[in-house]
């Protein structure tokens, strides 16, 4: 991939100026940038995705590589005008071994609301070129599919889970939205494009929150918002081990229930049998973002511990250090709009510090916050909304 040229690059980078609190700024998108993502690389290179407008009703996926040297030129890996652009479902990167990469992004396929499926792309020569688009589910029908998580697994090959509307009804009139149970399913793909059985993990998921996924010594781990009869929608996790799903199981019974979706779901990291989830809850009427470790693969987990100064918005992240520590990452509201905030806990659960990453709006398009770790650095994305994307890192 093409590096950018130092005039170029000093507009994007802004100067790597180091800000308060040791973050250091990376890297700054045009206006009107947003839903970032990142990833990173086994030789210590950041990958950033994102969405740009190109005009009314046209976008590009683009992506950008945090090189030695500095960030590449910004490249295309599919444009048009068929993306569902969304602040809480967005296109994310994996990076599946040295040279293969694989994208996803959502395309909407009807003209009723929340019509929209999941579509795949690998590269074998670090995002220069694409494959052609495939869809991973064996759906067609003219519902949602989209919130899914993906990570490698198999010789080059990646597993991924998402929400699946094929069970939903018509969209009710009073209130717009379809009428049925969401669901939790999953396949697994190699990188020339053949697809495992569509599988479903749980029957009846929230609507709208993002799915998480990891890998650990054990297998897979997922975490998702679920929905019971009585709408109490907590966070429950599920682990693949030996070619099954195992029965789901609820972290914590936090007892929140709410009628509607609240669009603000979990997120996972793991490294070996340890493994720490983050989520967002406002059980009785108390916001409250909280983190909990597991030291056996998600098949128990200790007591939650909160995260946030207060006013949380959610929208969190999750990365796991080299010692088994934790970085979160939220949004925080305040009087002149939103931050995104960051603490460390140590694989105890014992919290340092928080720390203000940047500003933002507590808007729905200011999106949701990504973190990514590389050695002991880590990297925060997020979106200002009309002023574009930021990225600043912090070794913490």
């Amino acid at each position: 991939m093409p590096r950018t040229p130092p005039l170029i690059l000093l507009a994007l980078l802004t100067g790597c100026v180091a800000q308060e609190g040791g973050f250091v700024q990376e890297y700054t998108g045009p206006p009107g940038s947003g839903e970032p993502n990142l990833a990173a690389t086994r030789d210590g290179r950041v990958v950033l995705t994102w969405l740009e407008p190109l005009g009314a009703d046209s976008h590009a996926l683009r992506v950008a590589v945090r090189e030695p040297d500095g960030w590449s030129e910004p490249s295309d890996v599919v444009s048009g005008g068929a993306f569902f652009v969304n602040w809480a479902d967005f296109p994310s990167l994996t990076v599946l071994d040295d040279r293969t990469w694989l994208v996803h992004w959502l395309e909407t396929t009807a003209e009723t609301p929340y019509a929209y499926h999941v579509k795949l792309a690998f590269s074998q020569d670090e995002g220069a070129s694409w494959s052609e688009p495939l869809v991973p589910h064996r759906d067609s029908s003219a519902t949602e599919h989209g919130f899914a998580s993906v990570v490698p697994w198999g010789l080059s090959g990646a597993a991924l889970i998402w929400l699946d509307g094929r069970g939903m009804g018509a969209v009710d009139p009073t209130h717009g939205e379809p009428v049925g149970d969401m669901m939790l399913r999953f396949t697994t793909v190699t990188r020339g494009g053949e697809l495992s059985d569509d599988v479903a993990i749980d029957p009846r998921v929230c609507e709208c929150c993002a799915t998480a996924l990891a890998r650990t010594g054990r297998g897979l781990l997922a975490a998702y918002r679920d929905r019971s009869p009585e709408e109490i929608r907590d966070i429950a996790v599920t682990r693949y081990e030996r070619g099954t799903w195992s029965e789901p199981v609820v972290v914590a019974e936090d007892g929140w229930h709410i009628t509607g979706c609240p669009v603000n779901g979990p997120q996972l990291a793991a490294s070996g049998d340890a493994a720490v989830l983050a989520w967002f809850t406002a059980a009785g009427e108390r916001p409250r973002v909280h983190i909990s470790f597991s030291t056996d693969g998600g098949r128990s987990w200790r007591a939650p511990v909160q995260v946030d100064d207060g006013s949380p918005l959610g929208r969190v992240d999750v990365v796991m250090m080299v010692d088994g520590s934790a970085v979160v990452g939220w949004l925080e509201a305040t009087g002149a709009g939103a931050e995104v905030r960051a603490r460390r806990f140590t694989a105890r659960g014992s919290r340092g510090r928080s720390y203000i990453v940047g500003g933002t709006d507590s808007a729905r398009a200011a999106g949701f916050p990504r973190m990514v770790r590389v050695a002991d650095e880590t990297l925060f994305a997020w979106t200002v909304p009309e002023r574009g994307i930021r990225v600043v890192s912090r070794r913490f």
